[in-house]
């Protein structure tokens, strides 16, 4: 069975103008959709149709197959990423995430700094991510399309800092587009629910 282009889980126009509707017709409707379409190419080429996405993007990986492996891999990438936003102000670590957070860096507005200063430093295409080692949470970036599935890594977050995520809104100004994002629109029910097991292993979901 193909994989298809996920629903974004809130309106184009929901995030204001930390991500404009504009934004999000490209990098969803267009730069998400043709890794999509470009995975679904190779399938059949690499016996792997009907594969869930994460036996898709480690097999891929273990092959050496890059094409399959990048278009793959930026699929789950993009998914993960949409469902990590949500409109600003709408939700809050929950305790154990936030305890977390105080012990590990410190407070929330440390944690996002490290957070920003890890993706605005990391050269060129990539992923900054938040994650969940040996029971603390660390700040990490890949680089391109590499994601932590092909890694064993417990993802709590990742935001986008390909330039097609922010030119449109920012131009070339990724520091900007990464403090708009990460003070404003993150979805902390989603990293506290990723935290509890409850949405990391999202891979087979998201195809």
């Amino acid at each position: 069975m193909a994989f298809t282009l996920p629903d974004l889980p809130f309106a184009k126009d929901a995030l204001g103008d930390h991500m404009s509707a504009e934004t999000l017709e490209y990098h969803h409707g267009k730069h998400h959709k043709a890794y999509v379409d470009k995975t679904n190419g190779m399938l059949g080429d690499n016996d792997l149709e009907g594969a869930n996405l994460t036996t898709v993007i480690k097999r891929a990986k273990e092959a050496g197959n890059n094409g399959l492996f990048n278009n793959s891999a930026q699929i789950w990438n993009h998914s993960f990423f949409w469902m990590g936003l949500a409109p600003e102000g709408s939700t809050k670590p929950s305790d154990k995430l936030q305890a977390m957070i105080d012990s590990d860096f410190g407070s929330t507005d440390k944690l996002l700094e490290k957070l920003q200063e890890e993706s605005a430093g990391h050269f060129a295409s990539g992923w900054g991510w938040l994650i969940l080692n040996n029971g603390k949470l660390e700040v990490t970036s890949l680089h391109d399309a590499d994601s932590p599935v092909a890694h064993g890594m417990t993802p709590l977050f990742t935001v986008d800092v390909w330039e097609h995520a922010y030119y449109i809104d920012y131009r070339n100004a990724r520091p900007d587009y990464l403090k708009s994002v990460l003070h404003n629109i993150v979805n902390w029910d989603f990293i506290s629910q990723n935290l509890d097991g409850q949405g990391t292993s999202r891979a087979d979901q998201l195809g």
